[in-house]
């Protein structure tokens, strides 16, 4: 053995340690990158190049009065609707997560009906109620009456549209709002009401806050479908966007162009709710960033 220094024994990691780091290499990726770019420009180029899609006619028609109206028609449809659904929703939650049965089958009856019914059946039925029943009245269930009114001048069109809008969209609502509840762990609330924390304000300060990630993405499609589910309504010939849009093409027949005036507003309204949603999840979402 000698007396000079002592070196230490290379291992496998010391080698490893000293080797240049290259960067994985994936062609495919390119290549798939390059094939959806170039399908993308050819897209791109018949949209411009076509004279089918008639640019100029969705030009004209695509701020005209009766469109602005009818796209404000849609907002207001979709927010009432969104509204009282989700208002009604909550209700229909807690009925259907109450330990009563009877509550309970109160809840899943509702979801079910409101479920399993076309929401087209449901509009053409609240648009008809007159015809099923001319009078309603309130008084004692097989006895007097003490107010009866005509049915003809209860619900108007519009008010036929929201009323169906909003009793299908409970139904979903409801199962929404509950799928956030029930992701909230129990033993959460198990600690808090062992601290003391009142039900009111376990609810506010911990089940919500933490529903609320699991409701915001699937209230936010139902909302999105709500506003592209609206063009239903045209069958009761009420001015929303899609129905003004078939009106105008069916005097100047100008289909293609129409379609794409009412297929632009549709995407420019979306995305504005996707942004809202964007920063509204994002709020909530500010305990788990920190």
């Amino acid at each position: 053995m000698s007396s000079g220094t002592l070196t230490k024994p290379s291992t496998k990691d010391d080698d490893l340690s000293s080797s240049p780091v290259v960067p994985a290499r994936h062609p495919w990726r390119w290549v798939g990158v390059a094939f959806v770019l170039v399908l993308a420009a050819q897209f791109v180029h018949g949209l411009v190049t076509n004279p089918a899609w008639d640019w100029p006619t969705f030009a004209r028609y695509f701020t005209a009065q009766s469109i602005l109206t009818a796209v404000g028609t849609t907002i207001v449809l979709t927010v009432a609707g969104t509204a009282l659904g989700f208002a009604l929703g909550i209700v229909v939650a807690v009925l259907r997560m109450s330990k009563s049965p009877f509550l309970s089958a109160v809840g899943w009856t509702y979801i079910w009906a409101f479920r399993s019914i076309p929401l087209i059946v449901q509009l053409l039925f609240w648009f008809n109620i007159s015809y099923l029943y001319q009078r309603l009245s309130l008084g004692i269930p097989f006895g007097p009456e003490f107010v009866s009114f005509e049915t003809i001048s209860l619900i108007s069109p519009m008010g036929a549209a929201i009323l169906g809008l909003a009793l299908h969209q409970a139904a979903y609502a409801a199962e929404i709002v509950r799928s956030g509840v029930i992701s909230v762990e129990r033993g959460q609330l198990e600690a808090a009401a062992a601290l003391g924390i009142p039900r009111s304000r376990q609810f506010r300060r911990i089940v919500l806050p933490q529903a609320m990630r699991s409701i915001l993405p699937n209230a936010a499609n139902e909302v999105i479908s709500l506003f592209k589910g609206t063009s239903v309504v045209s069958v009761m010939a009420i001015g929303e966007l899609f129905y003004q849009v078939q009106v105008i093409y069916g005097r100047n027949a100008r289909v293609v162009a129409l379609l794409m005036v009412a297929t632009v507003w549709y995407i420019i309204l979306t995305t504005l709710l996707s942004i809202g949603q964007h920063y509204v999840e994002r709020y909530f979402a500010r305990g788990d960033r920190r």
